[in-house]
């Protein structure tokens, strides 16, 4: 049997505005997150969709998304629920079946292909597994397709599929050590909020 097409979700349409800015515009040691994000996807998954919502044509614009399918979040200012849905609709469309969905933020420069890997690894249509961090829930997160209907009718303004996941029997993936789970909600001491 071939083995499953796991597509990852890089949620980065968010406008940040705690941050001041949106974070996939954010520079962090020497690369835009965006750029960041897409990178670490590339090395583990394969298609690599990314949703893009506030300054959408700047992003696209100025990062280097080579190897990434872009999608426009139109509503993304209602929250992070639009941005899954963007991203799961994307899966759904994508020519050629995709069984499973791997879901990162633009705002972790800290995720590593480690970490995706780790939970890539139990990609399948009826699959639902979560990284966990110091035994705290985080991501990614992997959709199964079979899911994928569920999560969007319980999605909801700044929530993602933690409802559903909480509803659901879940795979826990320790990737404590693998990644740093942080994300980057206001700039560091001393860094401006926009350029």
């Amino acid at each position: 049997m071939d083995s499953p097409i796991v597509a990852a979700v890089v949620l980065a349409a968010g406008g940040g505005r705690r941050y001041g800015m949106p974070k996939a515009l954010v520079e962090h040691e020497g690369s835009l997150l965006v750029e960041r994000a897409v990178r670490t996807a590339r090395a583990v998954c394969d298609p690599v969709l990314v949703v893009l919502g506030a300054q959408a044509v700047d992003v696209w614009q100025r990062a280097d998304l080579s190897g990434a399918a872009l999608l426009a979040n139109k509503d993304w200012e209602s929250g992070m629920a639009s941005s899954l849905a963007t991203g799961l609709k994307g899966a759904l469309s994508w020519p050629g079946r995709v069984d499973a969905v791997l879901v990162t933020l633009v705002d972790m420069p800290g995720m590593t292909p480690e970490a995706l890997a780790a939970v890539r690894a139990h990609g399948a249509p009826h699959a639902l597994a979560v990284a966990t961090y110091d035994g705290v829930r985080s991501h990614p997160v992997l959709l199964g397709r079979d899911h994928w209907a569920g999560v969007m009718e319980t999605l909801t303004g700044d929530e993602g599929a933690r409802r559903y996941l909480a509803a659901h029997d879940v795979t826990e993936v320790d990737c404590t050590g693998l990644a740093d789970p942080a994300d980057l909600d206001v700039p560091p001491p001393g860094v401006p909020s926009a350029p």
